[in-house]
Formats: structure tokens, sequence, C-alpha cells
């Protein structure tokens, strides 16, 4: 006798903004029961956004689905592009929260994700800080607790497609992340990186699988610098706010101007905020911010 699978119940949710349709969307899948790797991707594929997630409840209590003070709720925490599984994502991530929180589907004020990239925690943030044009009802922010990514040299020579990959834009410094590989290119200004209109034919010649552009903020901006990440071999040009790549932004930027705590906008058509804290000691990046659910549904595949 074969068994029917169970609908798998998803939410769509907007990350780090909190008005629909802005900041980076990702669908947020609870798993019930185990899926093949194959039919985690073609789900991704359908939804064919920057990330797909998928949660499933690790149970602390062998008797009881009640969580206690000594004890923060865990899931296993899975992230897919529209074309391969990830090792650590932002967005997708406080998308991931956002539903547990929102939802009711936990009670404490800290989860625990246990990811290809070790253990990351969010924290619950009441009354965090609010984003203008606010549609959501949820009066909370989001922090989260990621690894910091050293940058490494990337002598310019190496990379001789990046000047016309971005058309030629004005360069002051090329670097590379020290686990993904990802280009990290620092343009003349944040203006330059937000109006940047990148040749994606190129990008994909490129040898890294993404290239993160960024740039100081104009004067008199509430923003310390922009930034803008471009991975068409990830499936989608432009991913429109990257949290993970802030795990690489933050230790720069900090180097650049001798500080510690940032607010970061990401430049994409969407647009989206990050509030920084990279923590030296301890080489942890914590980012807050917000979310709105968008849309909720079954795949019933």
């Amino acid at each position: 006798m074969i068994m029917e699978k169970k609908p798998v119940k998803f939410y769509v949710v907007d990350a780090f903004t909190d008005t629909a349709f802005k900041g980076n969307p990702a669908a947020v899948c609870l798993l019930e029961e185990e899926r093949d790797e194959e039919w985690l991707q073609a789900v991704a594929m359908e939804f064919n956004i920057s990330e797909t997630c998928y949660l499933t409840r690790i149970n602390n209590h062998a008797d009881s689905d009640q969580e206690t003070d000594e004890s923060n709720p865990r899931f296993h925490l899975r992230w897919f592009t529209p074309v391969a599984e990830v090792e650590l994502c932002g967005h997708a991530t406080l998308a991931a929260a956002h539903v547990l929180f929102s939802s009711g589907l936990v009670k404490s004020n800290v989860i625990e994700f246990l990811t290809l990239s070790g253990i990351l925690t969010a924290k619950k943030i009441h009354n965090g800080p609010k984003v203008s044009n606010c549609t959501s009802k949820e009066n909370f922010s989001i922090e989260l607790d990621f690894p910091a990514v050293s940058v490494l040299e990337c002598d310019p020579t190496d990379i001789p497609s990046i000047p016309l990959t971005l058309n030629g834009a004005s360069i002051i410094n090329i670097k590379k992340t020290n686990t993904t590989g990802f280009i990290i290119v620092e343009l003349a200004s944040g203006q330059i990186v937000a109006e940047l209109e990148p040749q994606f034919d190129e990008l994909l010649k490129c040898s890294a699988a993404g290239v993160i552009i960024t740039g100081s903020a104009p004067h008199g901006s509430e923003f310390d610098f922009f930034s803008r990440f471009f991975c068409p071999k990830l499936g989608i040009n432009e991913d429109p706010v990257c949290g993970s790549a802030h795990c690489a932004l933050a230790p720069y930027w900090s180097k650049k101007l001798g500080k510690s705590d940032f607010l970061a906008y990401m430049a994409s058509p969407r647009g989206g905020v990050l509030d920084l804290h990279l923590d030296e000691n301890t080489k942890r990046v914590k980012i807050r911010g917000k979310a709105v659910t968008v849309m909720e549904g079954s795949v019933f595949a």
C-alpha cells in the first residue's frame, strides 16, 4: 500500500523589511516528514525565488511538545536556491524565525537552527527599530547570530572580466571571502552601487559563484554603506537582500571605518535594511531585521 504524502504548509515571507513586496522573499516550508533532496530542489525551483527553506522540528522532550525555560526550541533548517542547496542564508533564516514567532509555533524568544553552518540562533526583539511605511502588524524585529567571514586579498589581474562585468564602474578595491570565494568589489560610491546595471552574461563567466558590490553610503544618509549581490550561477541574477553577504561585509567595513556597529542598505530594486554588530572576540555577526508574511498555502505534490 502506497502512503499518500501529507500536504506541506508553506509561507512566503519578505525579509529585511516590514513592507510587503520589498526586501527579499523566501518560501518557508514546514516539514512533518522527511522528503528526498530531489523533491526539496524541485519545490525550490517551483517557487523560483532566491531561497526556499525547509524546517523540521527537533523534539526536545519525548513525552511533551511544551517548551521549558531551560531549553530553546530546535529545528533542522536547510536552504535551496532554484538550482542548488547552499550552506548559509540570512534572509531565509530570518523568514523562518518570523514564521515560527508570528504563528505561535514557538513560545520562547530564542530559536536554535541546526544547519550546514552549525547552530545558528534567532532572537525575538520586542519593539525593534521601526522602518518607515510599516505594513506589518508584528511589532518585533529578529536578531540572527551568524559566523563572521574573513576577507582575503584578491589580485585584480586574477579576475580581468570584473571591470567589463560592472560596465566599467570605478573600482576602489577587490577582495574575496575565505569560505564561499565570493568576490567583493568596492565601488567609488553607494550611489554607483544603486545605479549599476551589470552584464550578467559576463558574470556567468566569472570564476566566483557570486559578486558582492559595495560602496560608502551617500553623505547625510542614515546608512553606513550600500551593497548588492549578483549570483546568476546560483539560479537568480540578483539576490535582493542577502543577509549572509554581511557576514563578510561587516568585517570589511569595520576595518575601513574603525567601528563595529552598522546600518546597512541593500540597494536592489526591492531594497532592504540590516542592523549589524560585529563581535571581534567571538568572530560573530549579529544581523537584525524585520519581516512580513505575504502568502501562505500548501504544497500538495
